[in-house]
């Protein structure tokens, strides 16, 4: 029979814990980390560190592209090629590499060897990649390129701002990729702003007609869309939240007004 209203029913005895064993060997030292005491631990101290002058003007620089408007005519270095295909494009490249000083003193031997033995030597010219930027102007000029590959990061960058439109007006593909350093390690440089290409060798032509209308359909068919598109104009994350503060302001009572 369940308990009447109004009596208190019994509560039953709560169970008591059983006490901590402490052993009296190991005793508990918490640290202190005022003056004269233990070390702190260690944090991530990146926004303290007094960077290099180079490195600090690098930053600043990029921030700054961010922030202010940058012309369609500089903007456009900043649409590169994609991954998959600037990866297939290089490995092809490599394949056109021309000799280093090692290769060239052995051929040359070679040569005289032949040459003092009276064998007739045949001085066929190699297909390779040509570099430098009054050689590839002579080229894109004479119309003899086939196919132009330029570094986004060329400083200054008036160097190569204007070649994308004279490649258009030649009607010569161009590329922009990523990396003047990728392009050096290509011809043996530390580095190198623009790189072209005048033949192919036919084992290679396939894959370079794949590579080419790729290229095509995304600079040479979008100059005139790239041409007309401004860059920049980002603004940081505290002024992006100010800006968006003000624009609810506004909404609330543009609503009042409305009620």
């Amino acid at each position: 029979m369940g308990p009447t209203r109004g009596v208190k029913v019994p509560v039953a005895a709560s169970k008591q814990k059983p006490e901590k064993v402490v052993n009296p060997l190991f005793e508990k030292r918490p640290k202190q980390f005022g003056i004269g005491g233990a070390l702190p631990p260690k944090r991530d101290l990146t926004r303290f560190v007094k960077w290099p002058k180079v490195v600090q003007i690098q930053r600043k620089k990029r921030i700054l592209k961010q922030r202010l408007k940058v012309p369609p005519a500089l903007n456009q270095f900043t649409k590169t090629l994609d991954k998959n295909l600037a990866t297939s494009l290089f490995k092809m490249l490599l394949n056109y590499r021309p000799e280093d000083k090692a290769e060239k003193k052995e051929r040359l031997l070679t040569r005289a060897q032949q040459e003092t033995q009276g064998i007739t030597v045949e001085n066929k010219k190699p297909i390779v990649v040509k570099y430098g930027l009054n050689h590839v102007t002579c080229l894109i000029e004479q119309r003899r390129a086939q196919l132009v590959v330029i570094a986004h990061d060329v400083d200054p960058i008036e160097l190569v701002v204007w070649l994308p439109a004279l490649c258009r007006k030649m009607r010569i593909p161009y590329c922009i990729v990523k990396g003047k350093a990728r392009l050096g390690a290509i011809v043996h440089k530390k580095t190198a702003s623009v790189l072209c290409l005048t033949t192919f060798k036919n084992q290679d032509w396939m894959g370079f007609r794949n590579v080419i209308e790729a290229i095509n359909a995304n600079f040479n068919d979008k100059y005139e869309e790239h041409r007309k598109k401004w860059g920049g104009g980002i603004m940081g994350s505290k002024s992006q939240a100010k800006t968006k503060a003000k624009e609810r302001l506004l909404a609330k009572e543009a609503a009042q007004r409305m009620t």
